[in-house]
């Protein structure tokens, strides 16, 4: 395969335990560490050593109701990659940062110090922040709705933007002939006045190896959709099917184009949890270890937030109570919602087999095979216009991550699917992605 073929992208998507919501109860979990970072830089680092594009730490500014049952904290995303940073020298760092519970300067700063840090290395997870219990820890009596989260985040993004752009990338001087250090004609303040922020800038950290940390992003409602059509460098989705995966990424590509971006520059990066064993027997008694494990009031209290309806008294047995859900409610809305409905529809399963299809991993695909048979897959969704690759959700850790790069990463390596080493040293350089001139810079150009 040429250099410029066509090649996977990879991230490791790093959750307390792992993916499957009854991860820490598995005997081969390691549960004792979760608080220790020793155990995330080894991760990351073997994630690094089987040459993956980059690791991914989602966030949230609100317990989990339900951490009864489940090893569902939050630690800050940034100090944690940071930490991760100084372990490692190749692999991508991506955090979460909400646009609703968050300020722009701040956030521009700190994404702008990890980019720093990690010498170009930094990704941020755009999110509009779902909990509606977030708002309480922000002195706000309720959570804005779907439509004015978005209309934030459209303007929040386009400040951070011109923060990251204010310095150019040549203000730096260092002349210490004559005594100058920075061409301040060349940091600007961006003068930002709007319907939800007003920020003077400039950016008090000079411009970032990448120029900007890459956008990503994980919406996949209308409103989602379209913002990662205007915005996002790479997406987090998650898709049960070929077909939805297929509509997705043809949408997306679509919409981009159309707003006059490459669509080549946007990766599309579906959730992917394996449950791996040497037979397709293995694989499934894998699979049915965890499902054992399930604690259904757990598990219908998560359902309860993806679909708005409290299940809890019903025959666990009996087929999925489909009547009962609410089109006209708040939940409606979100792509979380159309994938069980999706599932519902399709497999028309009980309340315990639909159950046991979430654990996994929340909605993402969760596929159990052999080695071979996962990497099949992979290869199908990526040569089929469904994805530019994944992100990887190992059920449990370490084991369920060791398992996938020790034995599906060299296949997708010898089909030459997937890099046998790294050919780039930032996150942009691994996803294939241009680094931004800044906004100013090319305002000088044009006037030059």
């Amino acid at each position: 395969m040429s250099a410029s073929a066509r090649r996977l992208s990879l991230n490791l998507f790093i959750y307390p335990g792992g993916h499957h919501e009854a991860a820490w109860r598995y005997a081969a979990s390691d549960v004792d560490h979760l608080l220790d970072i020793d155990f995330y830089q080894k991760l990351a680092r073997r994630a690094e050593q089987a040459k993956l594009d980059g690791i991914f730490f989602a966030d949230g500014p609100v317990l989990a109701d339900n951490i009864r049952f489940a090893a569902r904290f939050r630690l800050e995303p940034i100090t944690w990659l940071a930490a991760i940073a100084t372990a490692t020298s190749r692999i991508g760092l991506i955090a979460t940062a909400s646009t609703t519970y968050g300020e722009p300067y701040n956030l521009a700063r700190l994404f702008a110090s990890l980019d720093h840090i990690s010498k170009g290395r930094a990704g941020w997870n755009i999110v509009t922040t779902s909990a509606g219990l977030a708002a309480q820890n922000f002195g706000l009596s309720e959570h804005p709705s779907h439509a004015d989260r978005y209309g934030r985040a459209q303007e929040f993004v386009d400040v951070v933007t011109k923060l990251w752009d204010s310095w150019e990338d040549d203000a730096i001087l260092l002349d210490k002939k004559t005594g100058i250090y920075a061409d301040d004609t060349k940091i600007h303040p961006i003068d930002h006045i709007g319907r939800h922020f007003r920020v003077k800038g400039p950016l008090n950290t000079p411009r970032t190896p990448q120029g900007r940390p890459v956008y990503v992003q994980a919406g996949a409602s209308d409103d989602g959709r379209s913002f990662a059509a205007r915005y996002a460098e790479a997406i987090f989705t998650a898709h049960q099917t070929l077909a939805n995966a297929r509509e997705f990424y043809a949408d997306i590509k679509r919409q981009a184009k159309a707003l006059g971006r490459h669509p080549d520059h946007i990766k599309i990066l579906p959730g992917i949890s394996p449950f791996i064993g040497s037979t397709e027997a293995e694989a499934q008694k894998l699979h049915d270890d965890f499902n054992e494990l399930v604690q259904p009031e757990y598990s219908l209290h998560q359902l309860k937030r993806m679909l708005g309806i409290d299940l809890a008294g019903h025959d666990l047995d009996a087929p999925f109570p489909s009547h009962l859900i609410n089109f006209d409610g708040a939940q409606a809305v979100a792509s979380r919602f159309k994938v069980v409905l999706d599932i519902v529809d399709r497999e028309k399963p009980t309340l315990r087999q639909l159950l046991h299809r979430l654990a996994g991993a929340r909605g993402h695909w969760v596929t159990v095979g052999t080695p071979e048979q996962i990497a099949d897959r992979m290869e199908t969704w990526f040569q089929s216009g469904a994805a530019d690759g994944f992100n990887v959700m190992p059920p449990y850790l370490p084991g369920g991550f060791d398992t996938f790069a020790e034995q599906v990463v060299p296949i997708l390596q010898k089909r030459g699917l997937f890099r046998l080493d790294y050919e780039g040293t930032t996150l942009r350089d691994h996803y294939g992605l241009p680094r931004p001139e800044s906004v100013y810079g090319q305002q000088a150009r044009a006037t030059a």
